[in-house]
């Protein structure tokens, strides 16, 4: 891990956060959408539990997707390290830390759900304090962009605009199904803007002495 951060540039980490993103969200839809549903993001817990009793297999190649997805989160979090280090070090490390924290939750739910340590529910639990994390990273992210002088404040805002809209995962706001959809996608939207961005503009990014 050292070495990859020492060794990276920023156009190089830039490169990594979009790729890392665009695969990650082709696996959690293969996963999430075609293997197990609800096993990705919070929902009905019910469905999750009737999904794994009826086809152990399935269930483990979803572990093994989700695993992977998890890795490359970790990979995410570092490579935004180097990129955002040029605006604050202290805030590329609070998004780092975050996004590596949101995985690590979740890495432990998973493996005491397989292992059979916490049934489904107790998963479930562990996935929210997961997506508490995860939300509070959108966040420091988002405010971490609009503070640079080197990415759009435009994307900033819509990062931190959509770290809201994980409250839904929180509190039954009992919405249309229609206005759900509109959340989830102001979430994927945010962050596959910002990569889009890092990849195309990535050699514009220098290295530069990190603001405190």
């Amino acid at each position: 891990m050292k070495k990859f951060i020492i060794d990276s540039s920023p156009s190089k980490a830039a490169m990594v956060v979009g790729i890392a993103f665009i695969t990650s969200v082709f696996i959690v839809t293969l996963v999430d959408d075609f293997l197990l549903a609800n096993f990705i993001v919070p929902g009905d817990t019910a469905i999750l539990a009737s999904d794994i009793e009826a086809d152990a297999r399935r269930f483990g190649f979803a572990v093994a997707g989700y695993l992977l997805v998890l890795a490359l989160d970790s990979i995410i979090g570092l490579a935004l390290y180097i990129v955002l280090i040029p605006a604050s070090n202290n805030l590329a490390l609070l998004t780092a830390a975050l996004r590596l924290l949101y995985a690590f939750t979740l890495v432990i739910g998973l493996f005491a759900l397989v292992f059979q340590i916490i049934d489904v529910y107790g998963y479930a639990s562990i996935k929210l304090i997961g997506y508490l994390f995860f939300g509070l990273h959108i966040l420091v992210l988002g405010y971490s962009v609009f503070k640079s002088r080197y990415i759009p404040k435009s994307l900033g805002v819509l990062l931190m605009f959509a770290s809201f809209t994980y409250l839904t995962f929180f509190v039954d706001f009992q919405l249309p199904e229609a206005l759900q959809v509109m959340i989830m996608l102001t979430m994927l939207i945010a962050e596959l803007s910002l990569s889009i961005w890092l990849i195309v503009n990535r050699n514009r990014l220098t290295v530069s002495i990190p603001n405190k």
